[in-house]
């Protein structure tokens, strides 16, 4: 039997440009970002109708160019009978103006990234929820990179909320593929995987490898990511993030796209 031949491996390149361009198209407009929507799109619980205490975890394509290559994510907590999100997130040009990367800021999590429509990756709402969101607190607090942003390979806003994660398990996050900067560990090559169910190893988020009951099992080259999802039975590749099933879509999610 002939092997495939590795000539077509060049095929791989502008295939996965392609799937980031029309996730890219599909996920907002491409014009200038400055103008872009920055609306609500519907899948955050209204605050002031919502009692119970939330937290969610959100991804978007990235501004500009680097939207076809990656995604930006950020954490929302809502504690008990509070009338507004507070969002929690990393920004490279909130650096250069305050001193400081991570951004703390009133708003609804589910609005649009300069365009881009959000997607929601996690979500708890309850009993035992405030707990879980004086963890997080503490986890922005004790963010070791806050006077530090590099878009490759990190420290990020992917970072960032890896960081979150890492430290409220419970959340269960499974960051997309092409999150890049989210295995940029901190001091030291070995960390609990960001959803808490499996372990990773890496190199200033260069190299690495992870292995986690909700990530399924990934490889990192150069900062890209490579991998397969066991339980969304899909691949994780960079740009595009994923191929096969969608994600897994949190039952609250699914009520709010209805």
């Amino acid at each position: 039997m002939r092997r495939p031949s590795a000539k077509w491996l060049w095929l791989m390149p502008p295939f996965l440009f392609g799937m980031a361009y029309l996730d890219r198209v599909e996920s907002g407009p491409t014009g200038d970002w400055r103008a872009a929507s920055r609306a609500p799109v519907g899948l955050a619980p209204d605050p002031r109708a919502t009692p119970e205490p939330v937290v969610q975890v959100y991804a978007a394509r990235a501004v500009r160019w680097r939207g076809y290559f990656g995604v930006h994510t950020w954490v929302a907590v809502k504690p008990r009978d509070a009338g507004e999100f507070t969002v929690y997130e990393v920004n490279g040009w909130r650096l250069r103006r305050t001193g400081s990367a991570v951004s703390v800021d009133n708003r609804p999590p589910d609005s649009r990234w300069f365009g881009n429509r959000p997607e929601l990756l996690a979500e708890r709402r309850g009993d035992g929820v405030d707990e879980l969101i004086a963890r997080v607190e503490e986890a922005v607090a004790s963010y070791p990179y806050a006077d530090t942003y590099r878009v490759w390979p990190g420290p990020n806003s992917n970072t960032f909320v890896a960081h979150v994660l890492r430290a409220v398990p419970e959340l269960r996050a499974d960051l997309p593929a092409h999150a890049i900067g989210k295995d940029y560990l901190e001091p030291g090559f070995v960390a609990w995987s960001p959803s808490g169910t499996g372990a990773q190893l890496n190199v200033f988020g260069v190299f690495g490898a992870l292995a986690g009951v909700e990530e399924g099992v990934e490889v990192n080259v150069l900062g890209l990511t490579f991998g397969v999802d066991l339980l969304d039975l899909s691949l994780k590749v960079p740009m595009a993030g994923r191929l096969g099933w969608p994600r897994t879509v949190p039952a609250s999610a699914a009520l709010a796209e209805e």
